[in-house]
C-alpha cells in the first residue's frame, strides 16, 4: 500500500509575494479548497490533517495514472497548474514515514521511501522528526543519550516504558518503521467496525473463517442497535510483519444482516493473496449508511421474517450475553 503525505504551501509566508502584508486567511482557505479538489481527482482516500496538509492512500488508484511515482508527479503538476503554488509530497508504505518524507524537501519536493528502505531512511534522522513526539518526551530521550531515530529504534522497550509510559512503546514502534494506522477519510470515520488480533499468527482456514463470521455478527448487531444499514463492506487484514491491507466492496442495497455481510467479506478474503504470510489481525467494517427503516427499493418488499429473526436473536444476546447465540460455523470452529 502507498501512503502519500501531501504538504501544500498556500499558508507558508515565504511562498507568498514579498510585501503582500498580513496573512489573508480567507484567501488561504479558498486556495486550500482548490488544492483539495485536485487531490480528490486522484483518490477518494484522503485524510485532511490541517488546512494545507493531508494523507492520501493511492493503493487502489495509482494504476489509473500509470505508477505511484507518476501519480505523485501528476499531483504536483496539477496543483501548480490550478493554483500556481508548489507542494511537497512524501510517499512511503506507512503514514508516519510519508509524513516525515513530505517535510524534508519543502517547498517543492518529492521524497519516496521504498518498503525495504524504511529503517535505512529513518535511522539517521533526529528524533524530533517522529510524528507525535512532544518536547517533553524529546527532552527525556535526549537525557537518555538518544538523539536519532536509529538510536531510539535500538533501545530496550522496558526502559522506554519506564521513562515515558505506554507512549514509549508507541514511539519505539514508530522508530522501527511500524505504523499500522490507516488513512481515515471523513466518510470512513462514520463507520461501524470490529477487529480481532490472534494470539498466534495463523493461516488456519477454519479459524480465520470462524473469526470473520464472529466479527460480522458483532458488526451486524451494532448496526441494528444504531438503526443503520451499511452499503460499503470493508475487510482489514494485517499480516505478520505488520503489513496491513484493506479491501472493500459496495453492494447495491444496504444491509445489517450478518449473513449478507459475511458473504461479501468471505469473497474479499478469498480473493486476497497472503503470499504464504500468516495473519495477525482481521477486521470487518460497514460504512456508507442508510437508515434501517427506509426501503432502498420501492418495488422490493422488506424481508420481514428475516428482520424479526434478527431482532429476536438480538434480544436473546442482550438478555443472556453476546456469546449466547452464534451461527453453527462459529460454534464448530470453537469446538
Amino acid at each position: 500500500p502507498r501512503s502519500t503525505s501531501f504538504r501544500g504551501h498556500p499558508i507558508d509566508r515565504d511562498s507568498l509575494t514579498v510585501g503582500m502584508g498580513p496573512v489573508d486567511m480567507a484567501k488561504y482557505e479558498r486556495v486550500s479548497g482548490e488544492i483539495f479538489k485536485v487531490l480528490y481527482e486522484f483518490t477518494p482516500a484522503i485524510e485532511p490533517i490541517s488546512i494545507d496538509e493531508a494523507f492520501m492512500d493511492i493503493t487502489e488508484s495509482y494504476k489509473i495514472f500509470g505508477s505511484p511515482l507518476k501519480t505523485c508527479a501528476l499531483i504536483k503538476e496539477r496543483i501548480k497548474k490550478v493554483t500556481g503554488l508548489t507542494a511537497s509530497l512524501g510517499m512511503a508504505p506507512v503514514k508516519m514515514v510519508a509524513k516525515i518524507a513530505s517535510d524534508l524537501r519543502k517547498p517543492d519536493g518529492f521524497v519516496e521511501v521504498k518498503p525495504g528502505k524504511v529503517r535505512e531512511f529513518l535511522n539517521p534522522l533526529p528524533i524530533r522528526k517522529l510524528w507525535g513526539l512532544g518536547e517533553k518526551s524529546e527532552l527525556v530521550l535526549n537525557r537518555m543519550g538518544i538523539k536519532t531515530i536509529g538510536e531510539l529504534a535500538r533501545m530496550d522497550e522496558t526502559k522506554l516504558v519506564n521513562a515515558l509510559g505506554e507512549n514509549g512503546r508507541h514511539l519505539l514502534a514508530l522508530s522501527q518503521g511500524i505504523d499500522p494506522r490507516e488513512v481515515v477519510t471523513e466518510h470512513e470515520a462514520k463507520s461501524v467496525g470490529k477487529e480481532f488480533t490472534f494470539d498466534v499468527d495463523t493461516l488456519d482456514k477454519k479459524k480465520i473463517e470462524a473469526t470473520l463470521m464472529l466479527l460480522c455478527e458483532k458488526v451486524s448487531t451494532n448496526l441494528r442497535e444504531q438503526n443503520l444499514k451499511g452499503r460499503t463492506i470493508t475487510l482489514k487484514i494485517r499480516l505478520e510483519g505488520f503489513e496491513t491491507y484493506t479491501r472493500a466492496i459496495t453492494i447495491a442495497e444496504p444491509t445489517n444482516f450478518e449473513d449478507e455481510i459475511f458473504r461479501e467479506i468471505k469473497k474479499l478474503y478469498t480473493d486476497f493473496d497472503t503470499k504464504g504470510k500468516k495473519i495477525r489481525l482481521l477486521g470487518v467494517k460497514a460504512s456508507h449508511f442508510g437508515e434501517a427503516g427506509i426501503q432502498a427499493n420501492l418495488f422490493e418488499k422488506p424481508n420481514r421474517k428475516k428482520e424479526e429473526l434478527h431482532k429476536a436473536l438480538d434480544a436473546i444476546k442482550k438478555k443472556f450475553g453476546s456469546d449466547a447465540v452464534h451461527r453453527a460455523t462459529v460454534i464448530k470452529d470453537k469446538d
